[in-house]
């Protein structure tokens, strides 16, 4: 069982349709998995009747010769901020403890049609407000590599879930940096993909979206395997529509990549030497490196005047009723948001819009923009989510403009955008490269990532319990 928790999507795939590993063994790798490290508190709810049934069924399937979808009989978790059919949805949130959802959202529906089984639902903080994954609702979710450390969020559950072998998948979601994030501070695979490729029919204001649904795994090959099945247009969305067919590239021009080294923030020295020798690594492979300036640092605001509003407008009822029920950084976050004016939100649209000509800018002259995922490594648990930040020594500012301005502007622009291991820090904690592409441009930025992982060989093994 050790072995398959071990597995890659990929190879698992490939066992289990060669009949060497059945999904019903797959299954129960990852249960065993899931209960070996019950420490982590990576899962809010397990679905373990309907995962052995249903890897029944797919077993039976193999062992007829029936035609298999791409993940035919791998097992994956689900965030609970992501609705699923008959399994408990809560958003993180005691407000929603007995909620179970009647039909799955898009991203669970196309995996599960292409043969994948949901074994449970992955912690995450109340409404993915913060990038910690704790809250009063289940308590705080660990981080494999170091338990004094936070796994970030606010997918962490998904993040240690692929982490620690409890299945070779998750699917994430990401509001700010919420699957990058994570996905940097455990040493695993992260992609927010392009706005509307993986519809999310979830977000209430779909013309106004900045929340997304993607692929964690433990590397690129396996998130790009699930993309494939994730990805693909929907007419409910309207960002979902067909999209543009992919340009044609010449195979003989080199990869243009602008190293976005700082945004207006500071930067730990381990996180910047393992960017730059990332860069070393891609320029080994052919590509041309050019330092670019983005200030995203100033971007946190209109930031937090989305978020914050949109908090209110969604929980701030249920807070005048219940607050007894929520997370206090949730109240605050929600109370902040109460002062904003029309006005304001109107104005952080606008600066959403002068980011994304920006960003639109620099990709004119570049393919691809590199940035650390996060200022720093996983910081230390007990932090203040809405407070300050130090890094290298001094006072950097507040944790979301400090430690992950490279992350959430993405989300306002709708630019692709995933996280790959960069090395280890001294502390023995996983550094993250980011990856930004054009619009539509997702398999391009996968194939990408792929070159630099294996120019990077990360292959550091997460941390087994003794």
């Amino acid at each position: 069982m050790t072995e398959i928790a071990e597995l890659s999507a990929v190879a698992l795939a490939a066992a289990i349709r060669a009949k060497q590993i059945s999904p019903v063994e797959a299954v129960e790798a990852a249960f065993a998995r899931i209960e070996e490290r019950a420490d982590l508190n990576a899962f809010m709810a397990l679905a373990h009747e309907r995962a052995r049934e249903e890897a029944k069924t797919a077993e039976a399937a193999v062992m007829r010769g029936d035609e298999l979808g791409a993940l035919h009989g791998l097992p994956f978790s689900v965030k609970d901020l992501t609705t699923t059919e008959g399994i408990a949805t809560t958003q993180g949130s005691a407000l929603y403890a007995n909620q179970v959802p009647a039909a799955d959202a898009v991203g669970v529906a196309r995996a599960r049609a292409a043969g994948a089984i949901v074994i449970g639902k992955t912690t995450t903080p109340e409404f993915g407000h913060k990038p910690f994954t704790e809250g009063p609702f289940f308590g705080r979710t660990l981080n494999p590599w170091n338990k004094d450390f936070t796994c970030g969020g606010s997918s962490g559950g998904a993040a240690v879930a692929v982490a620690a072998g409890m299945g070779p998948l998750a699917l994430g979601s990401d509001g700010g940096g919420s699957i990058r994030i994570p996905a940097a501070c455990c040493g695993v695979v992260g992609l927010k993909a392009t706005l509307g490729v993986i519809p999310n029919l979830q977000a209430p204001d779909l013309f106004g979206a900045n929340s997304y649904v993607g692929p964690m795994a433990r590397n690129v090959a396996d998130a790009a395997m699930m993309f494939d099945v994730l990805a693909g247009p929907d007419r409910r969305d309207p960002f979902g529509q067909a999209a543009p067919e992919p340009v044609e590239r010449d195979a003989g021009k080199p990869v243009r990549v602008g190293l976005l080294l700082k945004c207006g923030n500071v930067l730990d020295p381990e996180v910047e030497a393992a960017t730059v020798a990332a860069m070393r690594k891609a320029e080994a492979l052919g590509m041309q490196v050019e330092p670019i300036e983005l200030d995203f640092v100033s971007m946190e605001e209109p930031f937090l005047v989305v978020l914050r509003s949109l908090l209110w407008a969604r929980v701030g009822k249920a807070m005048e009723k219940t607050p007894e029920k929520l997370d206090p950084t949730l109240i605050e976050t929600i109370r902040a948001g109460m002062g904003y004016t029309a006005a304001d939100l109107c104005e952080a649209q606008f600066a959403r819009t002068a980011c994304f000509a920006k960003v639109q800018e620099v990709l004119e002259r570049c393919d691809v923009i590199a940035s650390p995922t996060l200022s720093t490594p996983a910081l230390p648990v007990g932090l203040d989510p809405l407070g300050r930040v130090e890094i290298a020594g001094q006072d950097a500012g507040t944790i979301r403009g400090a430690w992950y301005p490279y992350t959430f502007p993405f989300n306002l622009t709708g630019h692709p955008a995933l996280s790959i291991p960069s090395g280890l820090s001294s502390a023995g904690l996983p550094i993250g490269l980011q990856l930004v592409g054009r619009w539509h441009e997702d398999r391009f930025l996968l194939d990408c990532a792929a070159k630099l992982e294996k120019a990077i060989g990360f292959s550091a093994v997460h941390p087994l319990p003794v």
